[in-house]
C-alpha cells in the first residue's frame, strides 16, 4: 500500500495515509482511459447542427432554361449543390454522439487514473478543507500553502463554502467524493483531496 503524506491547511506535513492498493496502485489501462475520455466528451457534445440539402431548400422546382441550344451547360434545378442558394451535399442532421462503456471499464478507467495520480507525486491528501465564509482570498491562501495552482479539489460532501469561494480561481475546480471523473482528474494537473474523501473514494471503488 502507498503511503502519502497528510498536509494542513497551513501546508504543514501533519501525518500520513496509507492508500488502498484496489483503488490507488492498480495496472494502468491506458485503453480505458482513453475510451473514458472520448466517452464523456461525445456525451457532452449537442450534436444539433443541421444544414439544408436540395430537397428541403425552397424554391427550384421549375428547370431554369431547357436543355438544349441556350448555349448554357445542362441545368435541372437553381438549388443543385454548384448554385448559390442551392442545397449542401451531405449536409449534416441532428445525431446523438453518445455510447456507452461498461460500469466496469469505468471504475477501472478511474482507479488507473487515481493510480497514475499517485505515482507521479500528484495527489495532495488535506486533514479537512473548512472555510467559515465565502472567501475566494482564503481558499487562494489555502491553494498557494499547498504549492497548487492547477487542481481538482475533492471533498467527502457537498461544501458551499469551498465550491462558492473556489468558483472564480482559474485551473481550479471542485467536486465531490462520489462525482469524480476520468476526464477531471487527467484535465488537472494535480489531485487535491481531503481524508474524507479517500474514504469515501475507497468504500465505493474498492
Amino acid at each position: 500500500m502507498a503511503n502519502v503524506s497528510v498536509f494542513n491547511m497551513e501546508g504543514n506535513e501533519v501525518g500520513t495515509i496509507e492508500l488502498n492498493d484496489a483503488v490507488f496502485g492498480v495496472e494502468i489501462n491506458e485503453n480505458l482511459v482513453h475510451q473514458a475520455v472520448v466517452l464523456q466528451l461525445a456525451n457532452n457534445r449537442q450534436g444539433t447542427q443541421k444544414a439544408k440539402t436540395r430537397s428541403e431548400v425552397s424554391g427550384g422546382g421549375r428547370k431554369p432554361w431547357r436543355q438544349k441550344g441556350t448555349g448554357h451547360a445542362r441545368q435541372g434545378s437553381t438549388r443543385a449543390p454548384q448554385w448559390t442558394g442551392g442545397g449542401v451535399v451531405f449536409a449534416p442532421v441532428p445525431r446523438d454522439y453518445s455510447f456507452k462503456m461498461n460500469k466496469k471499464e469505468k471504475r477501472a478507467a478511474l482507479k488507473s487514473v487515481l493510480t497514475s495520480r499517485v505515482q507521479e507525486n500528484k495527489l495532495v491528501v488535506l486533514d479537512e478543507l473548512k472555510l467559515d465564509a465565502v472567501k475566494t482570498k482564503d481558499f487562494v491562501k489555502v491553494m498557494s500553502n499547498l504549492n497548487v495552482e492547477n487542481a481538482l479539489v475533492v471533498t467527502a460532501a457537498q461544501d458551499n463554502n469551498v465550491v462558492l469561494s473556489a468558483r472564480n480561481v482559474p485551473g481550479v475546480e471542485t467536486s465531490v467524493a462520489a462525482n469524480i471523473n476520468v476526464y477531471d482528474v487527467l484535465n488537472h494537473k494535480t489531485l487535491v483531496v481531503t481524508k474524507d474523501a479517500v474514504a469515501s473514494i475507497e468504500e465505493v471503488f474498492a
